[in-house]
């Protein structure tokens, strides 16, 4: 890959954010070298791994890479066979402690959130040699102490040191009470590794002794006194065979070592891999970046995109495109616009991508495989751009158009500025066209109109420009592809203050095709701002209408529930009516009847009361039958299946298909409880699954009616609304028997399979009681406590027969 566009494009600043996320040495190493792959294939690869690597930390937390220390070179000397010091085996034992630490972070059981990943392999390879671990555990605590109990040899030595040791300051104890007057200060000092006590110089004769050393102003010696040189000798060589036991023990560490140096290595290896990956994860997690996809078409679709070295609280996201119906864009627009990060967003999302790094984008952005970027983009723009500063762009452009390709992404900032706008014009023109000839994705910056017209007329070429608020003086840093830019340079002047006739006499300096040319971009601007506030309109008005017509659809909901609710109401106001005229009906005919006995008149009589009887029927009709209405939905026989919902208009009833209709069309409909024989015709189809009762029509005396006793009815529409589960939690076991009873029957009736029983842990007698209950039923097939997730021992679940 191109070092230079590397630097220009601001690729090595990534790397170096990304390193401070690694926290092994060779991590950070892995991560300064990471570089742009040109395969597929392996950055496919790479960035699948960053992704399982971001779902796991989001999952299940951060794995720490702390204690990773790198030794190859002490598994070098083991494999020579040299023995290891304190210091290397502890490295190795933190090592290992970091491997079982990520072992155990690896593990994870298989589901739809959490399926295999393409780290696991590595998490399985882990090896982190538990018992020799535990063995230096024990044996090295720290650096600077080897554990007593790390061999037999060196427990015996250390008991002895203690003894000698012991005795050493029993004997200095008594001589340093004795003879107090003689020594500088009542303390027991070491000198050479011996035992001494401080004397005053002019004393030195009264102590006996082997002199050691002596105070800088000589006003004190340090005496071994002669009583205690001989513990001093036997602690001595005590030091020294402790000394060879800890060699002893060392060597021992490191032969058990030995066995294990490649997969010491390997772990090693793996880890350093892992703290790369995790810390790529970081970077992504810390500027909420997204995957992109990949494609070999190089197509490049970024979508709200936000260049991640600017302040994420002032960053405008851009939407860009290239690659699919245009090979060149050209961006024009005002200094300041948003111009050159557009074009350095674009490149280092490239550079991002195939190195297996995450974009900060929106999800489903699409990047291309590129062999190769270049870029010409200069950080410092000054409007006095003399000769050098177009060199030295030209030498660039010439380094560009030298070795790019079809393969390659150039980009160009401010392509041939610098010079004359006659020549820099044309010249840049033919620098665009050499590079669309061989269809290389380009992205160009410039002022010059002749792009413009160039973008305009070429084939697969499109213009684009950076928004420019004139009113404001602003940019809005929204890139805009499709519409050329303006620089709007005579706007900005007048905003600023600059004098008209000055701006005035400039326009008549203008060739009168290059005025055109921008009242024609201005008229595409202010056409273009129009529209969007017209689209923008035209969505408030949609999200309105869709406001307002939920709200009717509500109110008619409301309004048809509140007429049903009113229609019962009367229908049942209306039966008690009809009842009581019944009644009085009757007791006004079983007196005539008396009075006809003993009167004579029974022929007269009859003939009234029959009258009367049938005035009465008359209106029990016209209360009790309601007019059947035409079906909203016809049935067809064709269409109609073994459980498909129905209504029986006849009964205003919901129920289920359950025979297929016959030559006549009729068919049996299974109702709650009350299983009946309608025609076809009789049907309408309803979308509800669910099986549900109008209000009671009343009871008629006749029974001559398909639809059932007025109790039969009270128990259908109790079933239909039954609920899965009673809750008697808070009542006593006598409180709470009755109300089971009665849901049971309505369950049972509703035929639904099992319920719930809802009766808490408490104390245990609700529940006992409720069991108790249960088993003098005998429409009640098993019941059982709850498992998990559908209460535990708080809840009974009844199966029915």
């Amino acid at each position: 890959m191109n070092e230079k566009a590397l630097k220009t494009l601001e690729y090595t600043k990534i790397i170096d954010q990304l390193t401070e996320y690694a926290s092994t040495e060779m991590g950070k190493q892995m991560c300064r070298e990471l570089q742009p792959s040109c395969d597929l294939g392996t950055i496919r690869q790479s960035q699948t791994e960053t992704t399982d690597a971001l779902t796991r930390v989001r999952m299940k937390g951060s794995l720490s890479f702390g204690g990773v220390k790198d030794v190859r070179g002490s598994m070098k000397r083991l494999e020579i066979g040299s023995s290891l010091g304190i210091p290397e085996l502890l490295a190795v034992s933190s090592l290992l402690t970091v491997a079982a630490r990520a072992q155990s972070y690896g593990r994870h059981e298989k589901s739809e959130e959490f399926p295999d990943d393409s780290l696991d392999e590595r998490f399985r390879a882990l090896d982190p040699l538990t018992p020799v671990n535990n063995e230096i555990k024990r044996c090295l605590p720290s650096e600077d102490e080897v554990s007593d109990d790390a061999s037999p040899g060196l427990a015996k030595v250390r008991r002895s040191m203690k003894i000698v040791g012991g005795r050493v300051h029993t004997q200095l104890n008594s001589i340093l009470n004795s003879s107090r007057t003689y020594l500088q200060d009542a303390v027991i000092t070491m000198r050479d590794g011996r035992y001494c006590l401080p004397v005053k110089a002019e004393y030195k004769s009264q102590v006996p002794g082997m002199v050691h050393d002596q105070s800088s102003t000589g006003s004190t010696v340090f005496i071994e006194p002669l009583a205690i040189v001989k513990l001093n000798n036997e602690l001595r060589e005590l030091e020294i065979q402790e000394k060879r036991e800890i060699e002893f023990v060392l060597a021992a560490l490191s032969s058990q070592l030995m066995p294990y140096t490649d997969a010491i290595l390997s772990d090693l290896s793996i880890l350093a891999e892992l703290d790369f990956i995790f810390a790529k994860a970081a970077l992504s997690r810390h500027y909420n970046c997204v995957e992109p996809k990949f494609n070999n078409k190089r197509y490049i679709n970024i979508k709200d995109g936000r260049h991640p070295l600017l302040n994420p609280k002032q960053v405008v996201p851009i939407n860009i495109w290239v690659g699919d119906s245009f090979d060149l864009l050209i961006v024009t627009g005002p200094n300041t616009g948003g111009k050159t990060v557009s074009l350095k967003t674009v490149g280092l999302f490239t550079l991002m991508g195939q190195s297996g790094l995450h974009i900060p984008a929106f999800e489903g952005s699409e990047l291309a495989v590129f062999d190769n970027v270049f870029a010409d983009i200069g950080d410092e723009q000054s409007i006095e751009q003399n000769l050098s500063t177009f060199s030295a762009h030209m030498t660039n452009i010439v380094s560009i158009l030298n070795e790019a390709d079809a393969n390659s992404l150039c980009l160009f900032d401010e392509l041939c500025s610098g010079t004359d706008p006659t020549e820099g014009a044309p010249l840049a023109i033919a620098v665009l066209n050499f590079l669309h000839n061989m269809t290389c994705r380009t992205i160009a910056t410039t002022h010059y109109s002749e792009l413009k017209v160039f973008a305009l007329t070429a084939p697969g070429v499109e213009n684009a420009c950076c928004e420019f608020n004139v009113e404001t003086l602003r940019p809005t840093y929204r890139l805009l592809i499709g519409i050329p830019g303006k620089s709007n340079a005579f706007a900005i002047s007048r905003k600023l203050g600059l004098p008209d006739y000055i701006i005035d006499e400039a326009k008549n300096q203008m060739e009168q095709k290059d005025e055109s040319f921008e009242d024609l971009l201005a008229n595409l601007e202010n056409s273009r701002v129009t529209i969007e506030k017209e689209r923008e309109e035209i969505a408030s008005y949609k999200q309105e209408i869709e406001t307002l017509k939920n709200r009717l659809q509500q109110k008619e909901e409301r309004f048809s529930e509140q007429k049903e609710k009113m229609l019962s109401k009367a229908r049942e106001e209306a039966q008690k009516i009809l009842q009581d005229a019944k009644d009085t009906a009757d007791q006004t005919i079983r007196n005539i009847n008396k009075l006809a006995k003993s009167s004579g008149v029974n022929k007269e009589l009859e003939a009234e009361r029959t009258k009367l009887r049938g005035k009465i029927q008359d209106v029990d009709k016209k209360l009790a039958v309601k007019k059947t209405a035409a079906p909203k939905k016809a049935v067809s026989a064709k269409k109609l299946r073994l459980g498909d919902t129905v209504r029986v208009l006849s009964m205003n009833l919901k129920g289920t298909v359950s025979s297929l209709p016959n030559a006549k069309g009729d068919l049996y409909v299974q109702m709650g409880i009350l299983r009946s024989l309608v025609n076809i015709r009789d049907l309408e189809m309803v979308e509800e699954a669910s099986i549900t009762g109008p209000g009671l029509s009343g009871t008629h005396t006749g029974g001559s009616r398909g639809s059932g006793s007025g109790s039969s009815k009270i128990k259908m529409s109790k079933s239909f609304s039954v609920s899965p589960e009673v809750n008697l939690i808070g009542m006593t076991v006598d409180e709470a028997i009755p109300v089971l009873d009665k849901y049971l029957d309505d369950a049972y009736l509703a035929h639904l399979p099992q319920v719930r029983v809802v009766h808490g842990r408490g104390t245990g007698a609700l529940k006992a009681g409720v069991h108790r209950h249960l088993k003098k039923l005998s429409y009640v097939k098993e019941y059982r406590l709850g498992e998990f997730g559908e209460g535990d021992t708080g809840v009974t679940i009844v199966t029915f027969k």
